[in-house]
């Protein structure tokens, strides 16, 4: 039995949690592995006060570390497998948690997915996002309150550039910040409580997504966490409490902090030259996304095409990959196919029709060659995919009715 649930049941304690974020609630929370499912504070079970948790068999529910409706109540996930030290495993429980909690105050500053997949990397705008993440957290890092200034108005002015040049993906970056920078924020509040280090440097192990040129651009989504992240630490410094009437507003946290900002106008940028170094980070971006097709199509193995009317019902946006169109998605993919639902848990690439949804292909690379039926398939770790089917050499070719 794995040795930290104890600890995390007798850590997270709602007067705790309300040190992290005023009013932090605690939802249902579950600590899985390959094989068992660690239930904490779930209603169903909640008749069992001898038990600090319910121990459940594992099933395809319990993927990934996030949000899931479990039994009709929010439930954060985390694989345990995935952290050896405790302040890792604890602060991203608290990072899920909050979901939970956003989800039981009815958050709806939620973006649209596909923004991110299909943003756009301009160098013009490239150039001006990574001088604008410079001077976050050049913000953040100054004593001196006239310099603090200086760059807090340079990054807002940076942004308000590229308000003109992207308006729809910006609006896009600006609801994952103000979805994921309080869930980061939290975070950073828990390992830090947790980890041996001193505040400075958890801050700095946090700011390596923000300043890092070649990963913020490669990741749009996941660079957004950090921005965000900063976002609510400077909102800490300039307006103490904002926190209490956080979701009781529709504005982001970029809109809250553009409120405490002075004269960023005499800031306005101009032209935009594009330096040597965004030219290296943009063909870096590029050439990581083609590669990573390129390794997948390299893979050992038996390839499995499925061509047909295909949904997408869940996928891990963090971990997916655009190039043109088609998507790879690194760690799962949940789709609808035949009016039944499949979860598949490896790389898949899915070809898709205008929304990311909306898949016409997947190609999936076995190990196992599957069992061969009249009319279907059988795919170990997937199911039973109904279709007519052809044979050429190592690779297979379902055509779904």
């Amino acid at each position: 039995m794995p040795h930290h649930l104890n600890r995390i049941a007798e850590d997270l304690v709602k007067a705790k949690l309300e040190n992290y974020w005023p009013g932090f609630e605690l939802v249902a929370y579950a600590l899985y592995d390959k094989r068992n499912v660690y239930l904490f504070n779930h209603p169903k079970f909640s008749n069992n006060p001898q038990c600090a948790y319910q121990i459940l068999k594992w099933d395809v529910q319990f993927t990934g570390d996030t949000i899931i409706i479990y039994e009709e109540y929010p439930t954060a996930i985390v694989n345990m497998e995935s952290y050896e030290e405790y302040e890792d495993l604890y602060s991203i429980l608290v990072h899920e948690l909050f979901h939970g909690y956003q989800y039981i105050k009815d958050e709806k500053r939620f973006p649209d997915e596909m923004m991110g997949i299909t943003y756009p990397l301009s160098k013009e705008n490239v150039e001006l996002r990574n001088q604008e993440r410079t001077n976050l957290y050049r913000a953040l890092l100054e004593n001196n309150i006239m310099k603090k200034e200086q760059y807090l108005n340079a990054f807002i002015a940076l942004r308000e550039k590229r308000a003109d040049m992207i308006e729809e993906y910006l609006t896009y970056e600006k609801l994952i910040e103000t979805i994921e920078g309080p869930a980061w924020y939290v975070e950073l509040r828990a390992y830090s409580e947790k980890s041996p280090l001193d505040y400075h440097s958890v801050l700095k192990k946090y700011a390596q997504q923000l300043i890092n040129k070649c990963e913020s651009t490669s990741s749009i989504r996941r660079s957004c966490y950090s921005s965000g992240l900063f976002m609510c630490l400077l909102l800490e410094e300039h307006s103490p409490g904002w926190m209490e009437s956080f979701f009781d507003i529709e504005d982001t946290l970029y809109d809250l902090l553009k409120q405490q900002s002075g004269d960023y106008m005499e800031y306005s940028i101009a032209d935009v030259t594009i330096s040597p170094e965004t030219e290296e980070v943009v063909n870096f971006a590029i050439e990581k996304r083609t590669k990573a097709f390129e390794e997948f199509n390299k893979q050992a193995g038996i390839h499995l095409y499925i061509e047909g009317e295909i949904t997408a019902k869940s996928f891990d946006p963090m971990n997916i990959i655009p190039l043109e169109d088609r998507l790879l998605h690194k760690s799962f993919i949940k789709v609808r196919m035949n009016n039944e639902d499949f979860l598949i848990q490896q790389p898949v690439i899915a070809h898709v029709d205008n929304r990311i949804q909306n898949i016409n292909k997947l190609h999936l690379i076995l190990e196992k060659r599957p069992i061969e039926n009249m009319d279907s398939l059988t795919i170990d770790g997937v199911g039973e995919i109904k279709g007519r089917y052809k044979k050429q050499e190592n690779m297979l070719h379902v055509l779904i009715p």
